[in-house]
């Protein structure tokens, strides 16, 4: 892959990850997020997805994980089909570029190992 395609993918996903996540959930939804990404019960992956580091019963932050993770995925499939790359490649590259140096210090992370990290 040349380095247009992966400015034009890092580019594409960048304005769309962000604006598909923003509209498949409500600030309140964010805000739940947010608290439970501080109480290291949810984390981002190297995917470009989020997922729980520990079981939670919340049906309501469950709820707010999956429409987040919906419009990744939505927005990672179309910056993929413009860049002509997968979906996958898309949302690792939206980790590595967008997710990953946002994540704020006593976060967790799962790296492309698979492995939890605290920054």
């Amino acid at each position: 892959m040349t380095f247009r395609k992966l400015f034009v993918i890092g580019a594409a996903v960048a304005a769309l990850g962000v604006a598909g996540a923003a509209v498949a959930q409500t600030a309140a939804q964010k805000s739940m997020i947010d608290q439970a990404k501080a109480q290291g019960v949810v984390g981002e992956q190297a995917d470009g997805y989020l997922a729980f580091r520990s079981s939670s019963s919340d049906a309501a932050l469950r709820a707010a994980v999956e429409a987040t993770n919906n419009g990744r995925r939505a927005a990672y499939a179309r910056s993929a089909a413009e860049a002509g790359t997968s979906a996958d490649v898309a949302g690792a590259r939206m980790f590595e570029s967008q997710l990953l140096p946002r994540i704020q210090s006593g976060q967790w992370y799962r790296n492309a190992q698979g492995q939890w990290v605290q920054r």
